[in-house]
């Protein structure tokens, strides 16, 4: 810097040639701080600027001299290696649970309730009494029924008798023939009185024996919608509550018509295989999301579409030994059984929409490539791939929002959330 003698302003850079060793920042500022300014022994305002931007330009210079810029770092995805494989197909619905006999209890007779002998909402058992009318009635009818079955037959008696004497002497001649016809005549009408009167009198007992209204199943009883002292009557007015058998339970829910029919398409073309004699499973879900430990079995399909839903009715049978399943729970079944063979699945997070449909973000020589797909149904949290993946790609599952085509990439295992919280 001594020997840099004076230099113009306007050329501020010949300081800079004058010295052997690399330009520092430091080293600028050493040298425009010491040269000499010769333009009258001071500098204006325009010169000031000059020397300013002389001195800027030297910065950028002197950081660049001699300095690597780093390369960017590998931005790190989770993959999972696709591998084709026997996959078990869940359909899912929403069902409601039936009691497999709802039994309506009603009366059998006409007259006034006396009294309710069960506990409203509680289990009963087959043959229990639940409702008990007034009996006097109809024991009343049934005395008198005794009553005139008792007539007939003395009269029956009486025919009898009087036959008997008038058929030997009808043989003899003795008596006219009419007599012997009226004889006969009135015996079997006395006959058939007594087995009249006889029938009114079972009908009168079965009348008494209704007044008493018994259970014809085990099960959960209902409310009654009769109370003591209410009149009852025949037809509408005779339910009185009902009961609900809980073994075993039935669970009903609709399959639409596209679904029936893309089910039958699926099994035709190998995609799906159904289970050794469409024998399916059906499991179902509480509304606390608890798995019902035991599973039934599809027992019934309704031969015809719902008119007003554009549904068929699907019923499964339920073992419900504990009787936690009650009438009318909502509940989510899933049915179970079906394989779908060499299928390709991924979780739903790794595939994108774009604006040609679906794809996938695949790493291939540690780049990433942008591979469209063919979705299919979901499996849970997973994807049903038709078309676009063989099998040993890599997919991108998270991170895929960061990549770009030809980006390289860091992989790692893909750990599902199930995984990550057993670990």
């Amino acid at each position: 810097i001594k020997d840099s003698g004076s230099i113009d302003v306007n050329r501020p850079e010949l300081l800079l040639q004058r010295h052997q060793k690399p330009v520092t920042p430091l080293l600028f500022l050493q040298c425009v701080c010491n040269f000499r300014i010769i333009n009258h022994g001071e500098y204006s305002m325009r010169n000031h600027h000059k020397l300013f931007f002389a001195m800027l330009a030297g910065l950028i210079l002197a950081g660049c001299d001699e300095t690597t810029v780093p390369p960017p770092a590998e931005t790190e995805v989770s993959v999972i290696v696709v591998q084709p494989q026997d996959v078990p197909v869940t359909s899912e619905f929403v069902g409601k649970t039936v009691s497999s006999r709802r039994i309506e209890i009603r009366s059998r007779v006409e007259g006034f309730l006396e009294e309710r002998l069960y506990d409203e909402g509680a289990m009963v058992h087959e043959g229990q009494i639940m409702f008990q009318m007034d009996r006097k009635p109809f024991e009343a009818q049934l005395n008198a029924a005794k009553a005139e079955l008792a007539q007939q037959q003395a009269r029956l008696a009486n025919a009898e008798a009087n036959l008997a004497r008038v058929k030997p002497l009808a043989e003899q001649n003795a008596v006219a023939q009419k007599e012997l016809d009226d004889a006969i005549s009135m015996f079997r009408s006395s006959a058939a009185a007594v087995e009249a009167a006889r029938a009114k009198v079972m009908q009168a007992d079965l009348d008494l024996g209704y007044t008493s209204i018994y259970s014809p199943v085990s099960g959960i009883s209902s409310f009654a919608r009769k109370r003591e002292g209410s009149y009852i009557g025949i037809g509408g007015d005779a339910l009185l509550t009902y009961v609900a058998q809980l073994l075993p339970m039935w669970v009903e829910f609709s399959i639409s018509e596209n679904q029936l029919f893309k089910t039958i398409a699926n099994k035709k073309s190998g995609l799906v295989k159904a289970p050794e004699g469409d024998r399916y499973e059906v499991e179902i879900q509480l509304a606390d999301q608890s798995i019902y430990p035991h599973r039934g079995q599809i027992t019934f399909a309704d031969a015809s579409l719902s008119e007003e839903t554009g549904t068929f009715l699907i019923r499964a049978e339920i073992p419900n030994p504990d009787e936690q399943l009650r009438p009318g729970q909502f509940v989510r079944a899933r049915v179970l059984g079906a394989v779908r063979p060499g299928a390709v699945l991924i979780p739903q997070r790794a595939v994108q929409q774009g604006a040609e449909g679906s794809f996938v973000w695949v790493v291939e020589n540690g780049e990433t490539r942008f591979q469209p797909v063919k979705t299919g149904p979901w499996q849970g949290d997973d994807w049903f791939i038709e078309a676009g993946l063989e099998g040993g790609e890599q997919v991108i599952v998270d991170g895929a929002l960061t990549v770009r085509p030809g980006m390289p990439v860091k992989t790692v295992p893909y750990r599902a959330a199930s995984q990550k919280d057993g670990a």
